[in-house]
């Protein structure tokens, strides 16, 4: 078969590779970038379920809008609006995940060899989704405060993207935060440069103890027209269930058109179910205290996980410690590649992410990607303790 030119530019997952090495028994891993299933409201999502089911089975069963079932885009526009972000049900698309928000941005913006700006490092989707679409994908340098406003400036005034694309709130892999600052400043700069800025929030709500700085959506009123050119992606996926697959993306409306037209051609519509399941389960005031549990344990593990690097590793690995998230960051001294060292973690039946793959170009062989989400702490302590020595 002759397949189409575009796959060229891709290759599988290097997370969905390392999976297929996971099945030895007894591995603990900190790899996948998953929620624990443990924190699940399976309670409030069953009922919700059964709920919509006994209510109206017909409409849920049935195809629904490419925009959205309307319960569920009134309840994510209030929720947006919790968190100061005035969106109206009209000015969203509920999506399959905000994986497929990314593909809907990607169809519609990206035009091979197009410039497209992202984090270095960022989302392993997102360098695979644009590039699918023949993006010419440039990185921008981050720090523990997010993405470095002024080299982003420079890279945009030097390419002159299609879009630049960041995840300012507990990164995916970095674990960064953007500062509220820094957050200003890149709306004062997408408005002066005319350059759409694609914000992908997933993990906002997974703060510890303060709240993060409210989202760019959330500030674009504070400076005037750059609503214009912001795109937000949202889910439910870390704070709800993945498995519900719901999304959100909040645009221009000329965006969300085409978007909405492209959406239609991929799978119709998000399954009502899902959909109508999490509208009810908006409406039950179960999520304050459902995410609550999950910002406690999530806290608890990256203490430890920090606290476990460093005794178990000490000067042998540098990171930042996240104030919220999935994830850490970190790096390892002397010139060690984590390639390897994720081959010889593997063999003693601990598993992480090297950094390489989430790198547009320029990788960094010494990064790597720890996720504390699914390992309960004394995994954690004794994965690490096998981490060190893998050394």
């Amino acid at each position: 078969m002759i397949f189409a030119d575009r796959l060229q530019n891709v290759e599988t997952s290097a997370i969905r590779e390392l999976f297929k090495l996971l099945g030895k028994p007894g591995i603990i891993s900190f790899a996948g970038g998953f929620p624990d299933p443990a924190l699940f409201d399976t309670e409030g999502i069953r009922a919700s379920a059964d709920a919509v089911l006994s209510a109206d089975p017909a409409a849920v069963l049935q195809y629904g809008a490419t925009e959205g079932y309307e319960p569920l885009r009134e309840g994510i526009a209030s929720f947006m609006q919790a968190k100061g972000a005035p969106v109206s049900p009209s000015g969203l698309i509920v999506t399959t995940g905000s994986q497929q928000a990314l593909d809907l941005i990607g169809k519609t913006m990206i035009s091979p060899g197009d410039k497209v700006i992202v984090e270095a490092p960022t989302f392993l989707a997102t360098i695979q989704c644009f590039r699918l679409y023949g993006a010419d994908l440039i990185g921008a340098p981050i720090d523990a405060d997010g993405v470095q406003v002024d080299a982003l400036e420079q890279l945009i005034e030097q390419h002159r993207p299609k879009l630049v694309y960041l995840i300012p709130t507990f990164g995916n892999p970095s674990g960064a935060t953007l500062s509220k600052e820094r957050r200003l400043r890149i709306l004062e700069l997408a408005l002066r440069t005319r350059t759409l800025v694609v914000e992908d929030d997933p993990y906002g709500e997974l703060y510890f103890d303060m709240a993060p700085p409210p989202s760019l959506l959330a500030l674009s009123g504070s400076v005037a027209g750059s609503r214009d050119w912001l795109a937000h992606c949202g889910s439910f996926s870390k704070i709800l269930s993945p498995g519900l697959r719901v999304g959100w993306l909040i645009a221009p409306q000329a965006l969300l058109s085409h978007a909405t037209m492209c959406k239609q051609f991929s799978d119709a519509h998000t399954s009502n179910l899902t959909q109508a399941t999490a509208a009810h389960y908006l409406t039950l005031n179960r999520m304050d205290s459902a995410l609550a549990a999950v910002r406690s344990t999530y806290a608890d593990r990256a203490r430890v996980m920090a606290d476990s690097l460093r005794a178990q590793l000490g000067d042998a690995i540098s990171f930042n410690q996240p104030r919220g998230g999935m994830f850490f960051w970190a790096r390892l001294s002397g010139g060690r590649d984590a390639g390897e060292f994720a081959k010889r973690a593997i063999e003693r039946l601990v598993a992480f992410v090297p950094g390489a793959p989430f790198f547009a170009n320029n990788p960094d062989p010494s990064a790597l990607r720890l996720s504390f989400a699914t390992a309960d702490v004394d995994k954690i302590r004794i994965g690490i303790e096998r981490l060190a020595l893998a050394l």
